[in-house]
């Protein structure tokens, strides 16, 4: 977001200044998160999972190089070289439950955000690309997190490997080809350990990379903001620091907190028995799940149980999974409404709140045994997943009445706009 009343950095030492004209970090910096970055003035604390999102990443980065050092990717060695770490590595207990636990907030963090990008309609003109990219994000971390799952090397690691690399085998003529590429060979062993170990280290560095290109396609047309009407004057925002950088700050000592409490009193919580122990390819455990935060494409993918004509049910459920995370991929141009913020959509926030409860509903159904009612449970949520984004949501951006806009994000702060400008309620188009 560039204005002509954003403060400009001036190098104040001659050491600031020298270091300027070489190598302008500072200047990038400030432009990035300081004074010199102006912000709406009345985002919320759900504008605080961004940075908070960012924070689990350099968690799970610092504790996953620790923990490379003492870890072994043999099939061999790789659960005792896990238990080594738990047992005979000073603080080995700690880095292991905090990198753990850490994927699962995580992921808490980054539902919250995408959930809030849905209701805010934060994909909209011009900011699609910051939802298109934030997508690969998302991507990269599931594809990090399953590697990450496989390398204790327990038993839910090696059949899960087994069942998701197994899906490729669904896709006609070239399947099995894939899935013995993937893993190296016909079953999870020292060459698909290897490999998930290498690209479980790999791609975390990957998504920091995206994460930045993130944040650089948001500096451009700026932040969203609950109303979702855009910026018009200067005092529409505030400087990032110091009134954000605070407001993150209480926000991320909440999260640690939190994140705490759950690494200290109950690490477990989130994690599955059967992976303490050993792999045994001869012994299929009775209910193969995998990780938490998988639950609702878990869901979507066992609830195709029948062929349809020539297609097997398999390769429906997996041509499902993958959909439903592509799908999101099209939303910019699927909701059409001209307005942005769900605050001011009263027929959207109704079916947001539904398809808030589906999800959540696909995620228990995803941990629960494939029996019934859990399977036809499963087929009539993701049917209405799949029916929210392609029929619901652009029914409603056709027929939904929205409420009046405020004419100004000061407007909306301090119910008028005291910068002059005339003008009363209108409806703030998204582009």
């Amino acid at each position: 977001m560039s204005f002509s009343w954003a403060k400009h950095y001036e190098p104040k030492s001659d050491l600031t200044k020298w270091l300027d004209d070489r190598l302008p970090l500072p200047r990038l910096v400030y432009g990035a998160i300081g004074a010199g970055y102006p912000v709406p003035r009345n985002l919320n604390y759900f504008w605080n999972f961004g940075v908070l999102a960012g924070v689990a990443l350099v968690m799970q980065i610092v504790t996953g190089i620790i923990m490379a050092m003492h870890y072994a990717p043999n099939a061999l060695v790789a659960f005792d070289s896990t238990e080594h770490i738990m047992r005979n590595v000073n603080w080995g207990w700690m880095l292991r439950y905090a990198h753990a636990n850490g994927a699962s907030f995580f992921f808490i963090v980054v539902y919250i955000h995408i959930f809030r990008g849905l209701y805010f309609s934060s994909y909209k003109a011009p900011r699609e690309m910051i939802w298109l990219l934030g997508l690969v994000i998302f991507l990269l971390m599931m594809a990090t997190a399953f590697m990450g799952y496989v390398l204790p090397w327990g038993q839910m690691s090696f059949w899960g490997a087994k069942v998701i690399t197994g899906l490729f085998g669904a896709i006609p003529l070239v399947g099995e080809p894939i899935q013995q590429w993937l893993l190296g060979g016909f079953a999870p062993d020292n060459a698909a350990l290897n490999r998930f170990f290498s690209l479980h280290y790999l791609l975390p560095f990957v998504t920091a990379g995206v994460i930045i290109l993130h944040i650089w396609a948001l500096h451009i047309p700026g932040s969203s903001n609950p109303t979702g009407v855009e910026v018009k004057s200067e005092s529409d925002t505030v400087p990032f620091h110091p009134y954000y950088t605070a407001k993150d700050g209480f926000g991320l000592g909440v999260f640690l907190i939190l994140f705490c409490a759950m690494l200290f009193f109950a690490p477990n919580f989130l994690g599955h028995a059967d992976n303490y122990i050993p792999a045994n390819p001869l012994s299929t455990p009775a209910h193969i799940v995998p990780e938490w935060y998988f639950w609702p494409f878990y869901a979507i993918l066992r609830a195709f149980t029948f062929d349809f004509f020539i297609v097997p049910a398999k390769l429906l459920g997996v041509l499902a999974m993958f959909a439903s995370i592509l799908l999101l991929f099209f939303l910019p141009w699927l909701d059409r409404s001209p307005v942005r913020s769900g605050n001011y959509r009263p027929l959207f926030k109704i079916f947001f709140v539904v398809l808030l409860l589906d999800v959540l509903l696909l995620g228990y159904l995803g941990g629960a045994p494939a029996e019934e009612p859990y399977v036809m449970l499963s087929q009539l949520a993701s049917a209405y997943y799949f029916a929210h984004f392609l029929i619901i949501l652009p029914i409603i951006s056709k027929i939904e009445k929205p409420k009046p806009l405020p004419f100004s994000i000061t407007e909306s702060v301090l119910g008028k706009d005291n910068t002059g400008i005339a003008g009363g309620p209108v409806l703030q188009p998204a582009e």
